[in-house]
């Protein structure tokens, strides 16, 4: 327990999704460890600072064991509620330890691998240009989420997977209708309709690729299926998380950033007059705001102590990359946006084991698709009042982006 004892520790999550930052500091202000309730009622560990962090996420006494912790809580424990869509799509490398986590990873990297992701960056140019073309034959503002920063990372992530502009186009309205946040303990009868359709797809994918095989990270899988090195639920699992990290974070990082220029112009103009210095501001953006404000679940399995804070046994912890970020102790003047900053040592991707197989593809992603937008359209501002955007793409804890951007291009 802390001494200091904040309301919005009663019930984490439940917090203006719009601008979290503020009490986030209050937060890390009050100590680098609070012993917390999330809002679904489940006690847990928020870890705040970002040398509490680096412990957290990279300590031997976390496990991400899933199914362990469902076990636990069909027998009256409350370390986690199994969500949609369900068990059968919950056994992928962030939810296991080693050496289970050793060996899907495995399976998975040779997708990640530069001269893979090389062979990629043709394709990433070409469908950055055909949607700032699209865009900008629009009169009047356009919505640069829902025509640029969304699917982009889909087309990618569907290239990379094999997957047809059909079933791009299905699955982008599913995930959408899936990943959108709901009040209450039961999700609304959209959400299980759009994780059938996820489901359905998705075993019909494996399907046709265990019968024959292709050249691509799903190929790559089904073979490794065939030879017995990964079961059909890992398989399946893994093509679920796949997506949603593949998309859903780079649409994120790319929302988030063109809106925090666009709130700084100088910083805007910087990065207009010095192309080179963009490297440099992705890590910013991923800093700055990052797209996993929270890191993915893990639990005690044994007592444990972070940051001189006592843990116990199966209870969850969650580490705030956001606050990280933005940790003071850590980076000067952290809330101020700065694409000259020369620190890059953020924790957006994780740190440890589970540091984000996608990390390289993602950055590879924003560069191209920050130098084609800033290179092409370097006048463009918002089209609303700042307090018109809302962040309520995703569920707010793990996953958080913009719902929309409209902007005036020219």
């Amino acid at each position: 327990m802390t001494k200091t004892r904040l309301p919005a520790l009663e019930s984490w999550g439940d917090y203006d999704l719009d601008d979290p930052f503020p009490l986030f500091a209050e937060v890390l202000a009050a100590g680098p460890v609070h012993d917390v309730v999330l809002k679904d009622g489940v006690r847990a560990f928020l870890v705040v600072s970002y040398d509490a962090a680096r412990e957290a996420l990279n300590h031997p006494g976390l496990s991400k064991d899933m199914e362990a912790a469902m076990d636990a809580a069909s027998e009256g424990g409350d370390v986690v509620s199994e969500g949609l869509p369900g068990r059968d799509f919950a056994r992928h490398m962030l939810s296991v330890d080693p050496p289970d986590h050793s060996r899907m990873r495995g399976l998975a990297t040779p997708g990640f691998t530069k001269s893979r992701l090389s062979g990629l960056e043709g394709r990433i140019n070409d469908t950055v240009s055909s949607l700032l073309d699209s865009l900008e034959a629009v009169e009047g503002p356009v919505d640069l989420v829902e025509g640029f920063a969304l699917p982009l990372p889909f087309s990618v992530i569907g290239e990379l997977l094999g997957i047809d502009a059909a079933g791009q186009q299905s699955l982008v309205a599913w995930f959408a209708t899936l990943m959108a946040p709901y009040s209450g303990a039961t999700p609304p009868p959209e959400a299980v309709a759009a994780s059938d359709g996820i489901v359905g797809y998705l075993n019909e994918l494996v399907d046709r690729r265990l019968a024959s095989p292709t050249e691509d990270l799903v190929g790559d899988l089904a073979r490794a299926a065939n030879a017995g090195s990964i079961t059909r639920k890992e398989l399946l699992s893994s093509l679920f998380q796949l997506i949603v990290a593949g998309h859903h974070t780079t649409t994120s990082l790319i929302g988030n950033g063109v809106a925090a220029l666009l709130a700084d112009p100088t910083q805007l103009e910087a990065l207009v007059a010095e192309p080179d210095l963009i490297p440099k501001a992705i890590e910013e953006f991923l800093r700055y705001d990052a797209p996993v404000p929270h890191s993915t679940f893990r639990y005690a399995t044994s007592d444990v102590v972070i940051a001189g804070t006592a843990i116990p046994a199966g209870v969850q912890v969650i580490v705030n990359l956001a606050a990280a970020g933005r940790d003071p102790s850590r980076h000067d003047d952290p809330d101020v946006l700065d694409v000259r900053r020369a620190s890059t040592d953020h924790l957006a991707f994780g740190h440890g084991i589970h540091h984000c197989l996608g990390a390289r593809l993602a950055r590879l992603e924003a560069l191209i698709a920050f130098r084609a937008l800033l290179g092409r359209f370097p006048g463009i501002t918002l089209a609303v009042d700042p307090s018109e955007l809302h962040w309520n793409h995703g569920d707010g804890l793990v996953l958080r982006g913009l719902s929309s951007l409209p902007v005036h291009l020219r």
